[in-house]
């Protein structure tokens, strides 16, 4: 009913046809995220104030932007791209995210929470100063809500003098429930209208609006058109209530579960969350100086037993990246052992609490750091590529690569007494398990091959992923008789100098889930010339690109980890 519809035409509807779109909204999003994978329960939330939206307001003259973009399906569909949503989140298909190169109606790219109210006053600054009309809208979720970001944008707005509509659809979750001080604002607000709470809020140069139903299309429209008319003289905050996973009784009722799906029928591989969250309670039971924080993540990174276990020693501080590496800083200042877990393109955000407050202090916190490497289907913004380049440059931090799950084990172990700050990054799933007695000492790697007589070719590779290419590759060599020597790389910081120096080969070739600069291969380049070791080099790791959505093998192929080339490589090498 939508795929030939001209974004326009919405505002010719009957409040009746509205609601008819949007049950056919709502299932046009359910039947492709379960056939795509995707966020499911936050773009069902989101359905009816979009569909206000497209009736109020003149997109894409009047610009949007979604905070993280977790809310932005249904604005997908009633922008022109309903054709192509069934390629959700494929290579070359829709993205999941909002993305400036698929259609004019993106005006700017997110991924990451908490840049929508920046990035709206910016967008209406430049609107002002080039003599342009047209209003700008922020649409940010509570749990984004809690991000630092989102106040030092608020305290530039009067600075700025601009008008924008930020729309905060309060649902009560971010990925896990909201937490913190401004969610219990939210909450007084919304059961007792208090006064003084609006009162702050507006103290910011908005005029507050709510507490309204996001769900209820007619009262949306409505609002809408009330606070179009308020931004004629200045800023609107309008406060929304939706429910999450709304119109699917499953996903109403576990939203933290139907944050992120996968597609049906996918293979459930043992994630390295579930080592994780094992471990950190085993080592918790004895140790009764261990803590983990989050930043709103902690079922997704394996940690709900060890917050029912232990709730005392147990963090989720929100979508507060940098704030939860000070907490870990000084958790360890205080004599505490914490344990930092997160995705690693969220790390990204805490770089200089990571720098300054953590390591320059020498402080004893664990960062374990997830879906590192190629995440896949959520793009560029989600790629968890550049940890290795930007944790090795940082002086008095470890990093580590586990091969696989046991040995991230194994690195939890040796963390629970190791005195100095470490990081250990793991991909999502764990496929293998590979055959190995080696104790782990920091800054040693060990060889998972060794030819008796001597090769002429080395692998050095770090991480599960690159480890299985490697031997994938000699046991197809084995086969035609001939041999190469692998070594996992499982600590890229320190690197194993006395190692390097000892390896016979005449070619190393290094293998990466990481970009080229500043990762493991130019970190032995350079080892290498220092120490005037002669010898052939060839590096495979990532391009100097940003990596789209896709899967992950093919992605890891087309952007320079490409085991037909490597292959073939060593071969010619061997001939």
């Amino acid at each position: 009913m939508f795929k030939k519809l001209a974004p326009e035409n919405i505002k010719n509807y009957t409040r009746e046809e509205l609601n008819v779109l949007c049950d056919g909204l709502r299932k046009t999003i359910y039947d492709t995220v379960m056939e795509c994978g995707g966020h499911l329960a936050s773009n069902l939330g989101a359905v009816e104030s979009t569909v206000a939206l497209f009736y109020v307001f003149d997109f894409p003259k009047d610009k949007i932007v979604f905070d993280v973009g977790h809310q932005c399906y249904a604005y997908k569909l009633l922008s022109g791209r309903a054709e192509r949503f069934s390629t959700l989140r494929q290579a070359g298909g829709i993205s999941g995210f909002p993305k400036r190169n698929e259609s004019i109606y993106d005006c700017y790219d997110t991924g990451h929470a908490g840049t929508s109210v920046s990035a709206a006053i910016g967008l209406a600054k430049a609107r002002d100063l080039q003599g342009e009309d047209g209003n700008v809208i922020a649409y940010i979720g509570d749990g984004s809500f809690n991000n630092g970001l989102v106040y030092e944008a608020l305290n530039s707005l009067k600075i700025l003098n601009t008008n924008v509509l930020i729309i905060l659809n309060d649902n009560g979750m971010s990925i896990s429930p909201t937490v913190g001080g401004m969610s219990d604002i939210l909450s007084e607000i919304k059961n007792n209208d208090q006064a003084e709470n609006i009162r702050l809020l507006e103290r910011f140069g908005l005029t507050y609006i709510g507490v309204k139903n996001g769900n209820d299309v007619e009262e949306m429209i409505d609002t809408l058109q009330e606070a179009k008319e308020r931004l004629q003289h200045g800023s609107v905050l309008l406060h929304v209530v939706t429910k999450k996973g709304k119109g699917y009784e499953f996903s109403e009722e576990h939203p933290t579960n139907t944050h992120g799906v996968p597609p049906v029928g996918s293979p459930k591989d043992k994630e390295y969350s579930e080592v994780l969250g094992e471990t950190l309670c085993e080592l918790a039971e004895k140790n009764k100086k261990i803590t983990v924080v989050s930043a709103a993540m902690k079922e997704a990174l394996g940690l709900s037993e060890f917050f029912i276990r232990y709730p005392k020693r147990a963090f989720d501080v929100g979508i507060c990246e940098e704030n939860a590496a000070v907490l870990c800083a000084s958790m360890a200042a205080g004599g505490l052992k914490p344990y930092y877990a997160i995705y690693s393109t969220f790390l990204q955000r805490a770089f200089d609490e990571i720098i300054h407050d953590v390591c320059a202090q020498d402080f004893a916190v664990t960062f374990c750091i997830d879906r590192a490497g190629i995440s896949g289907a959520d793009g560029e913004t989600h790629q968890g590529v550049f940890d290795l380049s930007y944790l090795s440059l940082i002086p008095n931090l470890t990093v580590a690569v586990p091969k696989d799950t046991e040995e991230l084990k194994q690195m939890l172990e040796l963390s629970a007494t190791y005195p100095h700050p470490l990081a250990i990054r793991y991909p999502r799933a764990g496929r293998v398990i590979f055959p190995s007695n080696a104790e782990i000492r920091v800054g040693e790697w060990e060889y998972l091959h060794q030819t008796p007589n001597g090769s002429n070719v080395t692998v050095i590779a770090a991480g599960e992923r690159c480890l299985i290419i490697a031997m994938k590759i000699l046991h197809a060599l084995q086969e035609q008789g001939k041999s190469f020597d692998v070594i996992n790389a499982r600590f890229v910081k320190p690197l194993d100098l006395e190692c390097l120096k000892n390896i016979q080969s005449q070619t190393i070739v290094t293998l990466e889930d990481n970009v080229f600069f500043g990762g493991l291969g130019s970190m032995i380049d350079g080892a290498l010339l220092r120490m005037n070791k002669r010898c052939n080099i060839k590096n495979f790791a990532y391009k100097d690109e940003f990596i789209p959505q896709g899967g992950v093998a093919a992605l890891q192929s087309e952007y320079g980890v490409n085991c037909q080339e490597i292959q073939a490589f060593i071969e010619q090498v061997l001939a």
